[in-house]
């Protein structure tokens, strides 16, 4: 028999779904905010998994990818355990095509929140007192930011088994460490020895639907690894890297790349350049060391220092 989920003093009984939906405040025309909690609660126990997208509001290929498993029924009538899935935390940052709240403030910075506290702060309330004491794991839904485009890829807590089980029941094309953030989301859930892999795919206000496909393969691979639901498992070849690094612009101009995320490159290899507008000079940007190209800019003009490609590799 499963056990009763209750989530904002509503009770999900074994058997049953709901649509909770969570207040957090207001617009300045009165109209009020909710953070919509989707939840299937099978009649057999089991673990529970939360799926979340929209913690940095302008961030939408999980929040897509989330609404169509929701609408086309991934979650529905689980054999066992419990589905919890929140597409848009965000909900201001979604609505102003921002990544942080209407003060500035990032969500992901504000863990574990303050009910009286900041907008942000008020939001990461909501998900570390209402939602994540009940979760035993999940995946947060992420892209990259600010014209940079991330090639589908889980970022797990160093060593941690548990997050390595994870990264390969979901089984996107790469998985490794990332150290978590003071104040985010991750460090807080780790706190509670609670284990979330953050899965990125595509960059920030655009949908793409190689990551959305591959985040979706993703979500029925792992209801199915834990035997919440049955799928058709996705198999594919995992690479595990040990680290990453930005080659970052030495120089200001306009960036031209001769390589894309998904590729692998050799130390020394020409994989960009950047010339004055005026075809005066032209620096070549060269990779740094063996690695795969897990994330690079697309932006023409950059900035010296600007972040130009994210490459994964192997500590040797």
């Amino acid at each position: 028999m499963g056990k009763e989920i209750k989530i904002n003093n509503q009770v999900i009984a074994p058997g049953e779904e709901a649509l909770i939906n969570i207040n957090v405040g207001k617009l300045p025309i009165g109209h009020r905010i909710y953070i919509k909690v989707n939840v299937y609660n099978a009649e057999k126990e089991g673990p529970v998994v939360l799926f979340m997208g929209g913690l940095h509001g302008d961030e939408v290929n999980g929040v897509e990818t989330l609404k169509r498993a929701i609408h086309s029924g991934v979650f529905k009538d689980p054999d066992c355990g419990t589905v919890i899935a929140i597409s848009l935390l965000n909900v201001y940052g979604f609505l102003n095509f921002s990544r942080s709240m209407p003060d500035g403030k990032d969500v992901n910075r504000s863990f574990p929140g303050n009910a009286n506290g900041s907008l942000a702060s008020r939001v990461a309330a909501v998900l570390s007192r209402k939602i994540l004491p009940i979760v035993d794991f999940g995946v947060d839904f992420h892209t990259g930011a600010d014209n940079r485009y991330n090639y589908p890829q889980i970022r797990i807590n160093p060593n941690d088994d548990t997050s390595v089980e994870l990264a390969r029941a979901f089984n996107a094309p790469i998985y490794f460490p990332q150290n978590v953030i003071a104040k985010s989301f991750r460090k807080t859930a780790k706190n509670q020895n609670i284990p979330i892999i953050v899965y990125e795919g595509g960059e920030a206000l655009r949908l793409d639907e190689y990551a959305i496909n591959v985040a979706m393969e993703g979500i029925k691979n792992m209801l199915s690894y834990f035997n919440i639901k049955s799928f058709q498992p996705t198999i594919k070849e995992m690479v595990a890297f040990d680290r990453s690094s930005w080659i970052r612009a030495s120089v200001a101009g306009l960036f031209n790349s001769f390589y894309k995320s998904g590729q692998y490159v050799e130390k020394g290899v020409p994989i960009g350049s950047i010339s004055d507008p005026f075809g005066d000079s032209m620096r070549i940007v060269s990779a740094s060391r063996d690695g795969f190209i897990i994330g690079h800019n697309n932006l023409a003009v950059v900035n010296q220092g600007d972040a130009l490609f994210h490459i994964a590799y192997h500590n040797k």
